[in-house]
């Protein structure tokens, strides 16, 4: 097809900024290396799957596909207010916890505004700061963890925003609960302080602060939480946020009308009901992360301290040759360099099995 030249062009903003890199699909790494047998422990998706609940609650939503859903997803809304103990009205459903994100930057962020974040952390908060024509101000981390104090001190007259991710994503550490709790009370009360707690569930350390009450007593508070993560909904994309009403009802003025799909809807309000289902994956993941950690110390490297759903190995060479010497071996695990840690690899807790084969090959790639 022959390319036809034209004189329009993007946003100024839109220099410089990348295409966000997911952890290479199933189906690619067939494809491209013609291996049968494929591990993906990139993604840092739920190897348990999801809810049976949730599967029977959108086999019955299927008959409704003609019909657009309820855009503020009252239902699902109702369900998660009764269950943190806050109102409605303090709830906002959106396509994933990354819409939110964008929604938030969209609505508050300004040309010139700052917004203080960690490096390294997850990258949508730069991207979508520099989309908004915002200013993100980095912040290094200590030891893979946020520096709060750090955080702090960057705060400007310009600065409108602040995140923290909260495990952190892609070390999986977490913040203590006093130092927490002390940075929140911190916070000016003009700057919007976003804590994303997507993997909060898989939380285990006693040490670890549950911010949602906090919602009541500080009006400048927003918690992030998805369904992509330890209810295994990832592909329904499907994440909420807890704020005071006077966001959400900003945050609804330039959200889409129906940007959660009824599958969605359905499939995360029944996914609140099974507790069993989440303890097992709690517990397994525990398990997972602590034998992987282990066995990774045994060959004489470290890893971050995780509370995730995934473990961050320190390597002392480059990530990217472990990356795709593993790829070889039919092993997807995501390489640090696209991560903020060039000498890393970041690799989803899997099953028993997938993680005892990720063992075996990492030790035949590092040995």
């Amino acid at each position: 097809m022959e390319t036809l030249q034209h004189n329009i062009t993007a946003r100024k903003e839109l220099e410089g900024l990348g295409v966000y890199k997911p952890g290479k699909p199933i189906e690619e790494v067939q494809r491209e290396l013609g291996l049968n047998r494929i591990i993906k422990l990139a993604s840092n998706e739920n190897p348990l799957g999801y809810s049976l609940v949730a599967k029977d609650a959108i086999m019955s939503e299927m008959e409704k596909l003609a019909f657009y859903p309820e855009g503020t997803a009252p239902v699902l809304a109702e369900k998660l207010a009764e269950q943190l103990e806050v109102s409605p009205e303090q709830i906002i459903i959106g396509n994933g916890s990354d819409e939110l994100l964008r929604l938030l930057t969209r609505s508050y962020i300004r040309s010139g505004d700052e917004a203080i974040m960690a490096d390294v952390t997850f990258p949508r908060y730069e991207t979508n700061v520099k989309i908004e024509g915002g200013n993100p101000i980095m912040v290094p981390l200590l030891d893979g963890v946020h520096d709060l104090e750090g955080m702090l001190a960057a705060i400007t007259d310009q600065t409108r925003m602040i995140f923290v991710c909260n495990p952190n994503n892609p070390t999986g550490t977490i913040v203590g609960k006093m130092e927490l709790k002390s940075f929140i009370n911190q916070v000016p009360d003009h700057i919007l302080l976003v804590i994303d707690e997507a993997y909060f569930e898989y939380v285990t350390e006693d040490d670890y602060l549950n911010t949602v009450p906090l919602v009541q007593s500080h009006p400048n508070l927003i918690v992030l939480r998805t369904f992509s993560k330890i209810y295994g909904l990832a592909a329904l994309r499907i994440g909420y946020g807890v704020m005071h009403p006077d966001f959400v009802k900003e945050l609804m003025k330039v959200k889409e009308p129906f940007n959660t799909n009824r599958m969605a809807q359905a499939a995360a309000a029944a996914s609140l009901e099974d507790s069993n289902f989440i303890e097992k994956c709690k517990r397994e993941n525990d398990e997972g992360r602590q034998y992987i950690s282990t066995e990774i110390e045994k060959m004489g490297l470290s890893c971050f301290p995780s509370q995730g759903n995934f473990v961050m190995v320190k390597l002392n060479q480059s990530g990217d040759a472990v990356f795709q010497a593993l790829l070889h071996k039919g092993i997807i695990v995501r390489s640090g360099s696209v991560l903020g840690l060039p000498e890393t690899i970041r690799v989803s807790v899997g099953t028993k099995e997938e993680n005892e084969a990720f063992i075996q090959a990492f030790r035949e790639v590092v040995e």
